[in-house]
């Protein structure tokens, strides 16, 4: 009698113990590509959110630059190891689309909340995202292409430091005026991202270099080729800029030791010149030729589609709590990079940043005039063909107008089983 009442207690307080709640696992793959500790920033995040949601139990895989990221995913994907979303290019969707390794939005976030949340995000930082109308791609990590300038060196030529460039003319002359024996006027990547840094000149000549279906390349229209033919010029003709190859990955270190005085890059690289410059800086929006304008850049939020539906809504959870006005303000004022919604702007700290700092609001008011990174079905081969081409131009090894021409047959033929 005693063990059976011994055992009926053990029985009942078994019963009143609570059972841990199982966690659902994440795994998400992380790009770190630009300078800073941006390990830490997002880890940060991921603490935070795992504070607020017990439940789930967050691995981030920091695996390289985006083409790193993307490879590695798709290989953890295709191996059957766990991944549930990703921080990859935005200019991503149609490649990923494709391959059918992408679910779109609207068919996790489906409370009126979550509509909601899809339509908070800036519409310029929203398009390449979208295709065919659906969401594949939610904006975190993302940027457009600013000027920065230094302008303790515009006072010793002369030039006004509050009155930057505002169209290619007046970035030329100024140029003229800032180079001299050790250093350049302008430096313009010609490594890494030639077509994304093309793609400003092209705009600003009043002319996009892909067609909004992601089908179509202009890459010999008159006005893109006159818009290379002006890049080159800035090197052959105009002396202000160095021959041969800029690269993209020690060009920030080029401004910040002086070695030019102007130079066009991310504002993912923001937070990394204002550590490490030792001069009074600005930063500008591109100058405009016909018009002003940037392409956008920079990752977007996946969603995996081979995640369990528990996964999905976990990882749902996870992007809302990182693109939220208050984690999209910390990141921008940590990193550099563009706060994703209006609401990250109205945040007291991010308020607050911008008056103290008002070149971190710079990238933010360019979005008005800015377009889609270019992005096409078959994005890496098309894209390669077109740095190929703006590489070979600038460098001077061909003419811009011999240049694109391969580079838009080579699109033509790999588009053109996607043209109805």
């Amino acid at each position: 009698m005693k063990s059976l009442f011994a055992g009926l207690l053990l029985g009942l307080a078994a019963a009143a113990t609570p059972v841990a709640a199982a966690q659902t696992k994440l795994t998400m793959y992380y790009p770190i590509a630009v300078g800073g500790p941006l390990t830490d920033v997002v880890d940060g995040m991921i603490k935070g959110f795992e504070k607020e949601n017990p439940e789930i139990d967050v691995e981030a895989v920091y695996a390289g630059n985006y083409d790193d990221t993307r490879i590695r995913a798709i290989s953890a994907i295709k191996s059957g190891q766990p991944a549930q979303l990703s921080v990859l290019f935005s200019i991503d969707a149609y490649d990923l689309i494709e391959q059918d390794l992408i679910v779109p939005f609207e068919e996790v976030a489906t409370s009126d909340e979550d509509k909601k949340w899809l339509g908070s995000f800036y519409p310029a930082l929203m398009a390449n995202g979208k295709v065919d109308g659906k969401t594949w791609g939610v904006p975190f990590q993302r940027s457009t292409i600013v000027m920065f300038y230094n302008k303790d060196m515009f006072r010793e030529a002369g030039l006004d430091p509050n009155q930057p460039p505002r169209t290619w003319d007046e970035m030329a002359s100024a140029a003229k005026k800032l180079t001299k024996e050790g250093r350049w006027g302008l430096m313009i990547p010609t490594t890494g991202y030639a077509y994304w840094m093309f793609q400003c000149f092209a705009i600003e000549n009043g002319k996009e270099l892909m067609s909004a279906d992601g089908t179509k390349t202009y890459f010999t229209d008159p006005a893109v080729v006159e818009a290379l033919a002006f890049w080159r010029s800035l090197s052959a003709e105009k002396k202000v800029s160095p021959e041969g190859a800029i690269e993209w990955g020690t060009l920030r270190q080029a401004f910040t030791s002086g070695q030019t005085a102007m130079m066009w890059h991310t504002t993912g690289n923001l937070t990394a010149v204002k550590k490490e410059a030792k001069f009074d800086f600005g930063v500008a929006m591109l100058p405009a030729h016909k018009q002003p304008g940037s392409p956008t850049g920079g990752g977007n939020f996946y969603l995996f589609k081979n995640a369990k539906p528990d996964e999905r809504k976990a990882a749902l959870k996870l992007i809302k709590y990182m693109t939220s006005p208050e984690q999209a303000a910390k990141w921008s004022i940590a990193t550099g990079y563009v706060g994703v919604s209006p609401a990250s702007y109205e945040t007291e700290a991010l308020k607050q940043y911008g008056k103290e700092f008002p070149q971190a609001v710079v990238a933010r008011d360019q979005l008005k005039v800015a377009i889609s990174e270019f992005s096409t079905y078959e994005t890496g081969r098309v894209r390669e063909a077109l740095n190929n081409a703006v590489q070979a131009a600038v460098v001077g090894t061909k003419t811009p107008q011999a240049a694109l021409a391969e580079a838009q047959a080579t699109a033509e033929r790999l588009l053109k089983p996607f043209q109805k």
